[in-house]
């Protein structure tokens, strides 16, 4: 049987004080409803319908896919009234779940397990038990534990707000028994609105079959009205990557200082130091060691590689035995083969840097390929933009580039080259070959400073 998954994401969120629909609110940097979409797509549904009324267009603009239909509710009057309006595109032999754009840190493995406990003749809940479930629905239950309804909090009774079980508004029917419901739903209620929890009674009185399952946790289930309850969602979600992190045997020195907005990769025995804030795919070979402060967006970093702390890698490769940093930036396009190095205030990009090359000090390598054994000191720029073109230096094994040079691209210095310090290099550079470039030297007796104007 087929899978369809309706979430309702219709929400303006008016106590997030903001222009932005509520379900764009980002979790991991991610908006609330991808997280969800990501979750639907992960059961391998068939179909994913996204219910939306405020911000439309925002919407649409910001989140894609060929598998999504757009539905839209003009209307605001109630969450029965919102899964109705996908009603037209349901097929009644499908299953149907029901999930909310706001609520995303619900896992895959509770929706399996709520897909699994749902009988052939009627639905199944996914409910949780709260300390203080305050504004949620109560499970109702008869002397037999079977479910027989929901009652919302503004329509409960004394006994009815006792009950600790809570109703989450994920569920999961049959699309025509759905349908059938929906289109028998009343707003004779404290809030005038179509409940979807009717729907829990309508399948018990026509006695079918209604089972419940549960979340690890509480914070699954909870949803983001303001920017407080946002927070604390982004909290749990980095406490829960930080987690499983560690399980898979890396070292955090404190896990509640380190954010994680895309995946990570990583081998044995690897250690984050605090705040580290990792973006995109990153993989982190065995051995590998992340200094505080540091980000890291799509790279790679190889075995026992070294980044010291306060330094920024973004789509690069990093080799085994490396190390960058302090201070370091390495940007797009870059790679840093086995043991090379990367000192403080150094930049690379688009640069590829041999085996056992160093660059130590406040350096800038931008569109360079530096062979092997390579030593570059402080201060070396190499001049890649003309103001219009970018173009190529090319630096060859065991060349010795001095301190304080610029080399005017497009150039080559030959292998076991020496640039003296202090250089602007605009010619190429045989292989063993000297190359000193600097103006002459005058000392003027008697040199009046400049002195402040009064």
């Amino acid at each position: 049987m087929s899978l369809s998954v309706v979430i309702l994401a219709a929400g303006k969120g008016t106590r997030m004080r903001s222009a932005l629909p509520k379900v764009l609110h980002t979790v991991a940097d991610k908006p609330m409803v991808s997280h969800v979409i990501d979750a639907a797509r992960c059961l391998n549904a068939e179909s994913i319908y996204l219910v939306y009324g405020f911000g439309g267009d925002i919407l649409k603009a910001n989140i894609n896919g060929d598998d999504l239909t757009f539905v839209e509710q003009k209307e605001q009057l109630g969450t029965g009234h919102a899964v109705d309006m996908a009603s037209p595109y349901i097929n009644d032999s499908d299953d149907v779940l029901v999930l909310y754009g706001d609520v995303p840190l619900t896992k895959v493995s509770t929706l399996e397990s709520l897909i699994s406990v749902k009988p052939e003749d009627g639905m199944a809940l996914l409910t949780v038990n709260l300390n203080d479930p305050t504004g949620y629905g109560r499970i109702i239950r008869d002397t037999e534990n079977k479910v027989t309804g929901i009652v919302e909090q503004k329509d409960a009774n004394e006994e009815q707000l006792a009950i600790s079980e809570a109703n989450t508004g994920i569920l999961l029917a049959n699309g025509g028994d759905l349908k059938r419901w929906l289109a028998n739903l009343s707003n004779d209620n404290a809030q005038g609105e179509y409940y979807l929890t009717d729907i829990i009674a309508a399948c018990h009185h026509e006695g079918k079959t209604i089972t419940t399952a549960h979340p690890e946790t509480e914070v699954e289930v909870e949803g983001a009205n303001n920017r407080v309850q946002l927070a604390a969602l982004e909290r749990a979600f980095q406490l829960r990557e930080a987690e499983a992190l560690m399980l898979n045997g890396a070292s955090l020195r404190d896990p509640n200082r380190i954010d994680i907005r895309g995946k990570i990769l990583i081998g044995e025995e690897v250690q984050i130091d605090v705040n580290c804030i990792f973006e995109g795919e990153v993989v982190l070979a065995s051995g590998v060691a992340i200094g505080a402060n540091c980000i890291l967006k799509d790279c790679t970093i190889g075995e026992n590689a070294v980044i010291k702390p306060n330094s920024i890698i973004e789509g690069a490769v990093v080799g085994d035995e490396c190390s960058v940093g302090p201070f370091a930036r390495i940007r797009p396009d870059s790679v840093m083969n086995r043991d090379s190095h990367i000192g403080n205030f150094v930049e690379m990009k688009k640069t590829i840097l041999g085996e056992g090359s160093k660059s130590g000090h406040l350096t800038y390598l931008g569109d360079t390929t530096v062979g092997k054994n390579v030593n570059i000191g402080a201060g070396t720029i190499t001049c890649n933009y003309d103001g219009m073109n970018k173009s190529q230096t090319i630096i060859d094994d065991d060349a010795f580039i001095g301190s304080n040079s610029s080399l005017v691209a497009p150039v080559f210095v030959g292998t076991t080259a020496t640039i003296g310090a202090g250089s602007v290099i605009s010619k190429d550079v045989g292989n063993d070959e000297l190359a000193i470039a600097r103006g002459k030297q005058r000392n003027i007796k008697g040199w009046q400073r400049p002195i402040k104007n009064s």
